[in-house]
């Protein structure tokens, strides 16, 4: 048919035809491109009950082409198609329900017409179903049903179901442990760019599960999720290049993998940076910067960091020499049950560095770090009974 006569056909109220045109108007097909002229034509294939027409009046109205933006007309649009059986619509009005757009949120019709579409065979409601099983989010909880619906997405090739399978097989959590069928689906997305997918592939070969222990194919793996910015991945890089596996040993891109990992919040590679410039692998010693590293992790709870922070108010190193901010940073590796940091408070508690000299204290805080096979610890505890009178009860 040719543009004059689909015209023809559109203004003498033929649905089909009114459809075609809106589409012309929309892809810039036989004539230029107008949003707005598209939207038109849908509307008036729509109001006649023209499915596909009402599907993209929807998403004119969704995202705003042709058409001021409004979620409540996208939605009543929607809802017209998906009652025909339109596959997309009824993705689209699952969407609306699970995130509220132009509706007031409601997982348990959000369900209803993601099942709707999955059992046509949409993918991304697959996957969605499956997560709401997971979940238990509009339906009650059932891992056997989300995993279902996460092997039919997988199956057409989600990347985010594949990974949520392999994370399923890898675990053992509500289907049997299997190691093997969890690089499968992990190596599928992996494939496709699927960062969560390299990194745990990356550990695959790294552990030796489900696959031959291959530290070079893991060094591979964590440098493509590392490429794209996921810390745990630069860490476990950085950490490669540190200790030589699976890869030559090079502490300067160590400190570079550390570093991407450690502005991103990553407390042990906040930690193992900090250690770097302390020690100077790969990095010119810096006293200052390795204190900085020390205290950002520390501030996350990490006892090693919290540990060598003390010891640098204690030293004077990279901060100005405080006692009382050395004790602080020792009493709360010691809660933790770090045994250097125990000894080191007990060394504090004797001495009165930082805190009010207390002998009893300082034996309580050897004595954990000494059961814990820590030497000097041990050999600071025997010179307490040796030179000070200690109660039979502590």
């Amino acid at each position: 048919m040719t543009l004059k006569e689909l015209e023809k056909a559109a203004e003498q109220g033929d649905a089909q035809a009114q459809y075609e045109l809106g589409r012309c108007y929309d892809a810039g097909d036989k004539v230029p491109k107008d949003n707005a002229i598209a939207a038109q034509w849908y509307a008036k294939a729509a109001e006649q009950g023209h499915t596909i027409a009402q599907f993209n009046l929807g998403c004119c109205y969704d995202y705003g082409e042709g058409v001021e933006q409004d979620y409540t007309k996208a939605m009543k649009w929607y809802t017209k198609a998906a009652e025909q059986g339109h596959t997309k619509a009824q993705f689209n009005l699952g969407c609306c329900y699970d995130y509220g757009k132009g509706v007031i949120q409601n997982y348990t019709e959000a369900v209803k017409w993601y099942t709707k579409a999955a059992e046509q065979g949409h993918t991304i409601a697959q996957f969605n179903l499956g997560c709401c099983y997971n979940c238990g989010e509009g339906v009650e909880q059932d891992y056997i049903k989300a995993i279902k619906w996460y092997t039919k997405a997988a199956e057409n090739g989600d990347d985010s179901a594949q990974y949520n399978l392999g994370n399923f097989y890898y675990t053992g959590e509500h289907i049997e442990q299997n190691y093997t069928e969890a690089v499968k689906w992990y190596t599928k997305a992996a494939e496709n760019g699927f960062y969560l997918s390299q990194f745990r592939l990356g550990m695959c070969y790294y552990n030796g599960e489900g696959v031959e222990q291959d530290y070079t194919k893991a060094v591979e793996w964590f440098t493509e999720a590392a490429k794209q910015g996921y810390a745990e991945a630069q860490f476990n890089l950085a950490l490669c290049y540190s200790v030589g596996w699976g890869v030559k040993k090079d502490d300067t891109l160590a400190v570079k993998w550390y570093t991407k990992a450690a502005e991103q919040g990553n407390a042990t590679a906040q930690y193992n940076l900090a250690v770097c410039y302390d020690n100077g692998f790969g990095v010119s010693k810096d006293y200052a910067m390795a204190a900085q590293w020390y205290k950002k992790s520390a501030e996350q709870g990490y006892a090693k960091a919290q540990v060598n922070l003390g010891n640098c108010y204690c030293d004077g190193e990279g901060v100005e020499q405080n006692y009382t901010e050395a004790v602080k940073w020792y009493t709360k590796a010691a809660e933790q049950g770090n045994a250097d940091a125990q000894n080191n408070l007990g060394h504090c508690y004797h001495n009165g560095y930082g805190i009010e000299q207390n002998f009893i204290e300082a034996i309580k805080w050897f004595t954990k770090a000494a059961e814990q096979g820590h030497t000097k610890a041990q050999q600071n505890l025997d010179t307490c009974y040796v030179y000070i009178h200690i109660p039979d009860e502590i």
